[in-house]
């Protein structure tokens, strides 16, 4: 639930028990919504302008949640920012990444089907934030992931489900690699050797970022 707070009060969230249900409350200033607007619009998943922008209106004494509404539902209709060039490089080449590491992950023990579980998690959630910002759409996260991959571009987003999936009933790699594969050809093909991230002094590298192996 979100609610619209005057400015003399502070922007939080809230976790709240009501008649034995656990209830998330996102609580904003009317003079901070606007920056919380930006950055979910920045995030390219539009938690917040979902929640303003399609939620259903409670109460709303003094219009600011019909103003809030109609701000969030015009950012809704433009669609997140589109990815800069030096964006859409790194979202291939981390893509490549956890796509190259699953394919070469055979769960011959226990422990390698711990690793080929969570490569497919992080495959599926880098091919579908490549897949929803190639197509100008809003990504998503938990709940939210399968349902914007599959408005984004419903054949290609079934895929790359459908392989998620195939990966943790039976441990086959195949349909999941493939349809990552296919979201990789969209926008360039996968990307390995030659790519290189400028990075500032004590920053993290893309690769041990991108495949979890700082200090190897």
């Amino acid at each position: 639930m979100a609610v619209l707070l005057p400015d003399t009060d502070v922007s939080r969230r809230e976790l709240v028990r009501h008649e034995g249900r656990p209830a998330e409350l996102f609580l904003h200033t009317l003079a901070d919504l606007p920056g919380f607007f930006d950055r979910d619009r920045l995030l390219r998943r539009g938690t917040l302008l979902f929640l303003y922008g399609e939620g259903v209106p409670l109460l709303d004494p003094h219009g600011d949640l019909a103003h809030a509404r109609t701000r969030a539902g015009e950012i809704l209709a433009a669609g997140p920012p589109p990815l800069s060039p030096p964006e859409r490089e790194r979202a291939r080449y981390v893509l490549t990444c956890f796509m190259d590491d699953l394919i070469d992950t055979a769960p011959t023990t226990r422990s390698d089907r711990y690793e080929q579980l969570s490569l497919a998690d992080f495959t599926l959630r880098a091919a579908s934030d490549l897949l929803t910002a190639h197509h100008g759409a809003w990504t998503g996260i938990g709940r939210w992931l399968p349902r914007r991959l599959l408005s984004a571009d419903p054949a290609l987003g079934d895929a790359l489900l459908a392989g998620h999936l195939k990966v943790a009933e039976h441990g086959d790699t195949a349909e999941l690699t493939a349809a990552a594969r296919q979201v990789l050809d969209l926008v360039g093909g996968p990307l390995r050797e030659g790519y290189v991230q400028r990075r500032a002094p004590g920053g993290q590298g893309a690769y041990e970022e991108a495949r979890g192996k700082a200090g190897a």
